[in-house]
């Protein structure tokens, strides 16, 4: 295992924050916030090096608020100043644990995302079935309320097997611990807040642990996880059924993680698989409805904003363009054409 050491010098260097602050920036330059922050930039970057660097910094307080995308999430929005910090230790540490991470991990990764998880799911159901002719079953399964069981000793530990740098983990721990949920006890914190940058990392360092057990312990060849949701393939579905008493096992005992108990399911192929926002079925690939649903009214109130002033005619243009790219990963040659049919009629009443 490789090790890593002078990580907090590279973190905290201004280098590093004013090159956070420029990615951090982008597509937030109208807000109040961002814009009272940027008002006084450079001595807001300079206090931060400054309290980075003598240890004084203290992660601020978060504000919440529920999004419905498409199931309701609990978002903590931190400060701008520690949204900055976030993309800094992002920077540096993501490198170090990339490589680590299985090919098939797809959430929060670059050249990764739902799509080519999708793609790739459609592929080995294709090889298992051995192109349709035969058995095939689908064990699908969801990490119980992930984001808020993650434990902090846990993670911490994780981490520092290849960080060895106090000051670098001095820092992370103050990160980690600026949130815990209600999943915490007195002897333990549990809980990454939804909305960090860096919430997306730590949960694929934590899970990369349970990944490398399914790969290398398990020998599972068939397997894919995006975030908390994870599917093995086989055309043995008395294999399946073992395997998910490790993998419960494993979750429990070494990672403080349960499953749903509502969101386990083991199925044939030929019944469809539910995933990611698309149906995968032998021969072709449907949306789910409520994606179906989601699509066409986020484009009817991105037409709202537009005839409101909020966003421009290109910004519209591009937004009609990424729901047609959701569609084109699936057979639906005749909801795309209905989703352009109501886009002029949304644009023209």
């Amino acid at each position: 295992m490789k090790i890593y050491r002078h990580v907090f010098e590279k973190i905290i260097s201004l280098e590093s924050l004013f090159s956070a602050w420029n990615g951090f920036r982008k597509d937030k330059k109208n807000k109040k916030d961002i814009l009272i922050f940027e008002w006084q930039l450079e001595q807001n970057i300079f206090q931060l090096h400054q309290d980075l660097k003598n240890q004084t910094y203290r992660h601020g307080p978060y504000t919440s608020f529920h999004i419905t995308d498409p199931k309701q999430r609990h978002i903590h929005k931190a400060t701008v100043r520690d949204r900055v910090l976030h993309h800094a230790i992002f920077a540096v540490l993501n490198p170090i644990f990339e490589p680590t991470f299985i090919s098939h991990s797809y959430s929060c990764r670059i050249n990764k995302g739902t799509h080519r998880g999708v793609d790739y799911l459609a592929n080995i159901l294709r090889k298992v079935s051995f192109n349709y002719r035969g058995p095939c079953f689908i064990l699908k399964c969801d990490i119980s309320k992930f984001f808020a069981s993650v434990d902090h000793g846990i993670l911490l530990n994780i981490i520092s097997k290849r960080i060895k740098d106090d000051g670098a983990m001095w820092l992370i721990k103050e990160i980690i611990g600026s949130f815990y949920s209600d999943q915490s006890n007195l002897f333990n914190k549990k809980g990454l807040p939804i909305g960090n940058l860096t919430s997306q990392l730590f949960a694929n360092i934590y899970l990369n642990e349970f990944d490398q057990f399914v790969k290398h312990e398990l020998r599972i060849k068939d397997y894919l996880r995006y975030t908390d949701d994870f599917i093995v393939v086989s055309n043995n579905e008395e294999y399946l059924k073992k395997m998910l008493k490790s993998i419960k096992k494993f979750l429990e005992q070494k990672l403080q993680l349960k499953l749903h108990p509502d969101k386990i399911s083991i199925k044939r192929f030929r019944q469809g698989v539910d995933f990611l926002g698309y149906i995968i079925l032998p021969f072709y690939r449907l949306i789910r409805t409520k994606t179906k649903q989601r699509i066409f009214r986020k484009l009817k109130g991105r037409i709202k904003e537009y005839k409101n002033g909020t966003i421009n005619q290109q910004t519209l243009g591009q937004s009609l363009q990424s729901y047609l790219g959701v569609l084109s990963h699936a057979n639906t040659y005749e909801l795309s054409q209905n989703l352009k049919n109501q886009f002029w009629f949304w644009l023209n009443e």
